[in-house]
């Protein structure tokens, strides 16, 4: 049996930097990632036969846990039939009616593989629209590896220490403007002066890639105001949020309809899939009804979508949200309790089941604030979780995820984990 070691020293032969996505790789905690051979429920289990309570879940994918039977046996149901056709089946047509019926702002949606795939098309869709080119972003959210959004884009960036990617030429960031998150004064200085020229605003209407980041009260609403009286098209990025914070998302939550909503991880099941969708007179730009081109050969694949059908379908039980929210309050609350023991100032931020943890003084509600933190401080108490089989993210700038998975008997063992941890870094 190889050690965890011994694979990611082979895999760096053969696939840059040892793994297919960066922040996988523990460069900035140290060390050497865990290399997965199995999972079910709340745990994974790695090669050297260590079970883990798992925290990151295919990084929110997996709201239920891993390796859902009803999920599982839908999809090798499914499989029998084939994977992929290249052509429309009816399987597509119920995931859409489901998401449409859950997200009231979404009259109809164009399904595709990944949620950058879902950003990347919404932004074009938006410029198609309008007639008009520049983008308003907020720093610190990710919205997948588009060139022209990778500006302080939060996430495996931050990590990385690359919040502008090289690769990148300049005349393609030239049309996207940056502010910060929670900042509604910068964006109605911003939108007065260039309003015949912006497009579209993008935001994640929960911050969930510089760790978990709240909208100030207003500030959603704020953005609904000015996309309105500009008529600029706002558009949520629910890639994390979607049917995470409850049945329909952020949106949903608080009550605030986006003329585009770009959807994944869950409305996958674990499956690679992602989603565009709002107002019907935006989406018919798209070809073949309009100019507006996006194409993919596995968009809407029976496995993928199978999975997002029974998943939505189980999750249509409010019981689900109301758990893992009382599980999610218990575990930060009762952490939270402790905090004047602990050596270091700690910050917690948590809403529905997402959650993070951040080691600075600050009250953190954007990039600014969220870069205060010591990643030092959370590389050590990552490990010494690790080291007690609780596996959270390699990153002081990703969420924590609850699964319905989770157990209280794993809520009680983490929270008396993190105690000891927090007191002891």
């Amino acid at each position: 049996m190889k050690s965890n070691y011994q694979l990611f020293t082979e895999a760096r032969k053969y696939i840059v930097g040892g793994v297919n996505s960066p922040v996988r790789a523990f460069k900035t905690v140290g060390g050497v990632p865990l290399f997965i051979k199995k999972s079910k429920g709340s745990k994974i289990y790695d090669i050297e036969n260590r079970e883990y309570i798992d925290y990151c879940m295919s990084w929110g994918a997996l709201i239920l846990g891993h390796a859902n039977q009803e999920v599982i046996k839908a999809v090798k149901d499914v499989l029998e039939n084939g994977t992929s056709y290249g052509a429309p089946t009816q399987l597509e047509i119920k995931l859409a009616k489901e998401i449409c019926s859950a997200l009231p702002s979404i009259e109809m949606l164009r399904l595709v593989n990944s949620g950058t795939e879902a950003t990347m098309t919404a932004i074009r869709l938006a410029r198609g629209y309008t007639g008009r080119n520049k983008v308003i972003k907020f720093s610190g959210c990710y919205h997948g590896h588009v060139d022209y959004l990778l500006v302080q884009a939060g996430s495996g960036a931050t990590t990385l220490g690359i919040p502008t990617s090289s690769g990148v030429p300049k005349d393609f960031v030239k049309n996207t403007f940056v502010v910060p998150y929670n900042n509604l004064d910068a964006v109605e200085k911003l939108v007065k002066k260039y309003y015949k020229d912006i497009a579209c605003i993008i935001v994640e209407p929960v911050a969930a890639n510089m760790g978990v980041v709240l909208p100030k009260d207003g500030f959603l609403e704020g953005l609904r105001e000015i996309c309105d009286y500009y008529k600029i098209v706002l558009i949520f990025d629910e890639v994390i949020t979607g049917f995470r914070l409850t049945y329909g998302g952020a949106q949903t939550l608080f009550k605030i309809k986006p003329d585009l909503t770009c959807l994944g991880k869950i409305i996958g099941g674990g499956f690679p899939i992602g989603a565009v969708g709002g107002k019907k007179e935006i989406m018919e730009h798209l070809a073949p009804v309009g100019s507006v081109y996006q194409a993919g050969t596995l968009s809407g694949n029976p496995p993928a979508v199978t999975a997002g059908i029974t998943t939505l379908k189980i999750l249509k039980n409010k019981q689900i949200y109301k758990s893992l929210e009382q599980k999610t309050k218990f575990l930060c609350e009762t952490i939270k309790q402790n905090i004047k023991k602990f050596k270091h100032q700690v910050v917690i931020n948590y809403i529905g089941s997402m959650f993070t943890i951040f080691f600075t003084e600050k009250e953190v509600y954007d990039y600014e604030t969220v870069l205060s933190a010591d990643t030092k401080l959370y590389a050590k108490f990552f490990h010494k979780l690790l080291k007690k089989r609780i596996y959270f993210p390699p990153s002081q700038f990703e969420a924590c995820f609850l699964s319905f998975a989770h157990t209280d008997k794993d809520i009680e063992y983490t929270t008396k984990i993190c105690k000891e941890a927090l007191i002891d870094v």
